[in-house]
């Protein structure tokens, strides 16, 4: 066997078991189970998160869920680019990694590219969330009003460090626009 083509085994057998390592979840962090994506769907509003390129300068954050034909969750997250002054919309799908009582989910809003999401925190009536990405970098707090009662965001701060979050990453979002074209 040439050099080449073990080079390429070698190669595609450590990317395929890296892959198979990696996580879609924090190590400390736990999705809720009992899960009902029924009473999850609607509109929620985006209250804290950690900034990433692709939220960058965007507040009056929301995100709303429906079920597709096939059971999958439809995504539509939109919020107000204050920097170019413009709403901006993002269409993606989540699919359950497990079963559909276990909030562990995997989103992508770039076809075959997903990431995790997973409800680690939710109250009994389906109001507050606390989302996990697929690691320390991705964090979220939701409501579906736009303000969060000072108990649940202690109560999910708390979590959140417990998991191994900085807190002090958060960004809390601006919900002062009553215009979102995207909100049904």
């Amino acid at each position: 066997m040439n050099y080449f083509i073990r080079f390429s085994l070698l190669f595609f057998c450590a990317t395929f078991l890296m892959s198979c390592n990696n996580s879609d979840i924090p190590e400390r962090a736990t999705p809720v189970t009992n899960f009902d994506v029924e009473r999850y769907l609607g509109t929620w509003y985006e209250i804290a998160r950690f900034d990433f390129r692709f939220e960058k300068d965007l507040n009056n954050t929301s995100a709303q869920y429906s079920l597709d034909k096939d059971g999958n969750v439809e995504v539509l997250n939109s919020g107000y680019n204050y920097v170019e002054k413009e709403w901006s919309v993002a269409k993606g799908v989540a699919k359950f990694r497990k079963d559909k009582g276990t909030a562990a989910l995997k989103v992508s809003f770039f076809g075959p590219f997903y990431s995790g999401y997973n409800v680690i925190a939710l109250d009994e009536d389906y109001r507050y969330a606390l989302i996990a990405g697929k690691n320390l970098d991705y964090l979220w707090i939701l409501s579906r009003e736009k303000t969060l009662p000072e108990d649940v965001k202690v109560k999910y701060l708390e979590i959140a460090k417990e998991v191994g979050y900085d807190i002090s990453k958060l960004i809390w979002v601006e919900h002062d626009k009553d215009n979102n074209p995207y909100l049904k």
